[in-house]
């Protein structure tokens, strides 16, 4: 468990490859956000406690490019959430959309994400 004296976030990273509109980007990240809290309350207690619900959204150009990260992040041992449309409005059903990460240690995250710009 986390305590005070560690930095914790959540990091989304969304997919721009898609076509997506802002409010359909937005939709995806709050799912990413809500789905975090039901499967990982533990983690997400500490992050609202100590990490002030700290997160970064970023992004990447490919399906390829965020599949590489979520191999990456499964290997360091960082929670992943990955989210799929259900294809009622913009894209295809199935679809990965974006993906969460953590809510983990500022630095075990910036090592994964840390070279992605903010979306």
């Amino acid at each position: 468990m986390k305590n005070a004296d560690d930095d914790i976030k959540f990091v989304v990273v969304v997919r721009k490859d898609l076509g997506m509109g802002v409010g359909k980007i937005a939709g995806q990240v709050g799912h990413a956000c809500s789905s975090v809290v039901w499967e990982n309350p533990n983690r997400v207690a500490n992050w609202i406690r100590y990490g002030n619900q700290k997160k970064a959204i970023l992004k990447v150009q490919s399906e390829s490019e965020l599949v590489e990260i979520i191999k990456k992040a499964q290997a360091y041992g960082i929670v992943t959430t990955i989210i799929r449309d259900a294809g009622k409005t913009q894209i295809e059903p199935n679809t990965m959309t974006c993906c969460g990460f953590g809510p983990d240690s500022s630095a075990k995250l910036d090592k994964l994400t840390g070279h992605l710009k903010l979306l």
